[in-house]
């Protein structure tokens, strides 16, 4: 029996991890009483009681919950900011490439990716890794998410009964070309300069897509929207959780990528489409799922040695 601690079980992501490992009969929930929920000395007990801990905490809170660890034999699942470029911290998404679902088997310290980083890095890794894509291309990246990605104060503006008619549209942000995640969708796919990144929430409560287009004039030793195709075919052909659509140069679903069609599962989809000139790589998941807490328990899977799929929905 596994013992695992939630830092921060009433957000969002720490909701779905609770619901996701609270129906498993190999894993020990501990838990605290609202009134302690917040208490440092019985927060402190827990973690360092605990197997494993998950952080569903603001930066600086993961970075104190850390400091409170002092048993060496615990493990960290963080799913805040604060660690995912740290060199000392294992980087969660294990199917970009053998090293990183080795380094999370045998990491006390796992950080779980950003949701649009998620999704950029599914796409954009695979080919600066393999030399097709430079890594000083000029990237651009489009990310529409559904409204829970923004937390609990996102969502009760969206679910409120008189909220603002602004809301019923899509509603672009990070205007000023500054986001959190841009820190670690630059270094994980290590990228010669930020790529342009456009991230814009949308009324429906969870999922995403994550879009790269590309000119293939660019590109190193492919030119054309089939044969990406069966390079990422070839890249996730053994993965769980990621899979390729079908090819189809005109996208799918009569021509359209629904963002919301993924919602409440765990699992991820890369689309290929565009033509010979210009290529369109989508990657489609719930931000709630493999953008967050389904990622999170698909490590803390493989932590233990199991199939990393155990507890998920896909």
């Amino acid at each position: 029996m596994t013992n695992v601690y939630i830092d921060g079980s009433v957000g969002t992501t720490g909701l779905r991890i609770f619901d996701r490992l609270s129906g498993r009969n190999d894993i020990s929930l501990m838990t605290l009483s609202e009134d302690r929920r917040k208490d440092r000395a019985a927060r402190e007990e827990m973690i360092n009681s605990s197997d494993i801990t998950f952080l569903c905490l603001p930066d600086d809170a993961a970075v104190e919950a850390v400091s409170l660890c002092k048993n060496k034999e615990t493990r960290i699942i963080d799913a805040s900011t604060a660690h995912r470029t740290n060199a000392d911290w294992s980087y969660g998404l294990p199917e970009l490439s053998s090293s990183h679902r080795d380094a999370i088997k045998s990491s006390r310290r796992i950080a779980i990716p950003g949701c649009h980083a998620s999704g950029f890095c599914a796409v954009v890794y695979p080919l600066v890794i393999s030399g097709i894509l430079p890594k000083d291309y000029p990237i651009a990246a489009h990310s529409v998410t559904g409204y829970s990605g923004g937390g609990k104060s996102m969502i009760a503006d969206y679910t409120a009964e008189n909220r603002a008619d602004s809301l019923s549209s899509p509603g672009q942000y990070a205007l000023g070309g500054t986001h959190k995640h841009l820190k670690e969708m630059t270094a994980v796919c290590s990228l010669a300069q930020k790529p342009l990144f456009n991230p814009i929430v949308a009324d429906f409560y969870s999922g995403m897509v994550v879009s790269v287009p590309i000119y293939t004039s660019y590109l190193n030793g492919i030119k054309d929207t089939k044969a990406l195709h069966s390079f990422f075919t070839d890249y996730y052909k053994d993965e769980k959780l990621i899979s390729i659509l079908p090819y189809n140069e005109k996208g799918t679903e009569n021509g359209f990528l629904y963002a919301n069609e993924l919602s409440g599962r765990d699992n991820m989809q890369i689309l290929i489409s565009g033509n010979d000139e210009r290529v369109l790589l989508a990657a489609r998941f719930c931000n709630l799922g493999k953008g967050a807490s389904g990622a999170a328990v698909q490590c803390m899977n493989i932590m233990l040695g199991l199939d990393e799929t155990t507890g998920l929905v896909v």
